[in-house]
């Protein structure tokens, strides 16, 4: 009995490991099209961002609805390239039924390295993006030079941050 108990336990394991590295691979798929389709300027990057979805940005006034996204977007994607982000890691998380997916990556960008994290929902046999968060990456013995770059560019006369 102890033996098949095991035998269960093992397979079980062994089942669940085997759906946990098969979303992974799902969601890799999907991300890394998404990312393509920046790379490449395909107007189907915002199709993978859902309506309601939220795009935040490395520049503090960055934060957009999808459509809003899509307007500020729109000059970039008139080229062959708008932004080319290539994974160097990524963390995949999931809702018990799958449902809810979330992720950590950390990209090579043109900005350098940044890391970025987003959440997607099940839409039918794929995902859509429901928030996505992207930052630069600053080395914490920099962080003290970056912090003042950006308290002296604030502090100038004729700054005006968009109030989003």
């Amino acid at each position: 009995m102890k033996r098949l108990l095991l035998a269960c336990c093992l397979l079980f394991c062994s089942l669940a490991a085997q759906a946990d590295a098969a979303l992974k691979r799902q969601v890799d798929a999907f991300v890394d099209r998404w990312h393509d389709d920046a790379a490449h300027a395909r107007p189907v990057y915002f199709d993978k961002i859902a309506k309601d979805g939220i795009y935040i940005g490395t520049d503090k006034t960055e934060r957009w609805r999808r459509d809003e996204f899509k307007a500020w977007a729109q000059p970039y994607f008139k080229g062959k390239s708008a932004w080319a982000f290539k994974t160097i890691k990524r963390n995949v998380y999931a809702s018990g039924d799958g449902s809810m997916v979330w992720f950590d990556e950390l990209l090579d960008t043109q900005m350098g390295v940044c890391q970025a994290s987003g959440i997607m929902r099940r839409k039918g046999g794929s995902f859509e993006i429901v928030h996505y968060q992207l930052s630069m990456a600053v080395p914490n013995e920099v962080g003290g030079q970056v912090t003042r770059l950006i308290k002296d560019f604030e502090a100038k006369d004729g700054w005006k941050g968009s109030k989003r």
